[in-house]
């Protein structure tokens, strides 16, 4: 028997919802919602230059894996508290049909922060960038386990035209081969296998050294202590993307404070 590809799925319904959102509202209309212009600059300052250890901290209510992860989720407050906590960016998911995310969870967090905000996604489309740029984000995610050859490249130049950073997300060398073609200056390394959901924490120390000089480094998932944190960062890792670690504790902002202070 194969096992599911749940990236193929997940995927799969994207393309269907951003079609159906896009004849809802037409490119033209979205377009005049945009306010501000995204500080996609901002994003990539704030995983290089803000104090260590520098995590990106992730709004998420529900995972394929473990399904709820939060019943009162209140992604404005965990973001304020998150900040409180030191959080160099703030993570929002917004795929609804496996994560329980929304776009409104993203224009919530945006006014509720003042720092970096990444509209966490299955980005498959033009149209996805101009939706996180008109509610507030400043960088996307971008998964090359996703995309095609020729998607990967052309979502990379259409998200810094708006003036949006990109997380670009591998999770073996031919996909960091592929990310390093297309130009990304931001790379995740991600630990867990969007496809089955294992989970291997041995990947962003395998794959560091293949990253390209100059390219900022963020490792993602299986991340609990502090101790990983310093591993990882010894290893050349300059961010880190945590959720599930975070948002399930009483009062997320303040499990970040003690995760970073176990840093010092």
């Amino acid at each position: 028997m194969t096992r599911p590809d749940l990236l193929g799925t997940i995927v799969a319904a994207t393309r269907r919802s951003v079609r159906t959102r896009q004849e809802r509202t037409p490119w033209a209309r979205l377009e005049r919602r945009v306010q501000r212009t995204p500080d996609g600059a901002g994003f990539g300052r704030a995983l290089r230059h803000s104090p260590p250890p520098r995590v990106i901290a992730e709004c998420k209510r529900r995972s394929p894996s473990r399904g709820i992860l939060r019943d009162s989720y209140d992604p404005a407050a965990h973001a304020a508290s998150y900040a409180r906590g030191g959080a160099a960016a703030i993570s929002v998911l917004t795929e609804p049909a496996f994560f329980d995310g929304s776009l409104d969870h993203l224009a919530a967090v945006r006014a509720a922060v003042d720092i970096p905000v990444l509209r966490k996604d299955f980005v498959v489309s033009e149209y996805q960038l101009l939706e996180a740029a008109a509610l507030g984000a400043d960088a996307v995610l971008l998964i090359v386990g996703a995309l095609g050859e020729q998607e990967l490249p052309a979502l990379l130049a259409q998200a810094h035209g708006l003036g949006l950073a990109a997380l670009v997300e591998v999770h073996d060398r031919e996909e960091l081969r592929r990310a390093g073609e297309a130009g990304a200056a931001i790379v995740g390394v991600n630990s867990r296998n969007l496809r089955t959901l294992s989970v291997d924490a041995a990947i962003p120390e395998h794959l560091i050294a293949a990253v390209p000089d100059g390219v900022t480094a963020v490792a993602e998932s299986g991340m609990r202590t502090a101790e990983d944190l310093q591993r990882l960062s010894a290893a050349g890792y300059h961010a880190f993307l945590i959720g599930e670690r975070l948002i399930v504790q009483p009062d997320p902002g303040a499990a970040l404070a003690d995760l970073r202070a176990g840093c010092a």
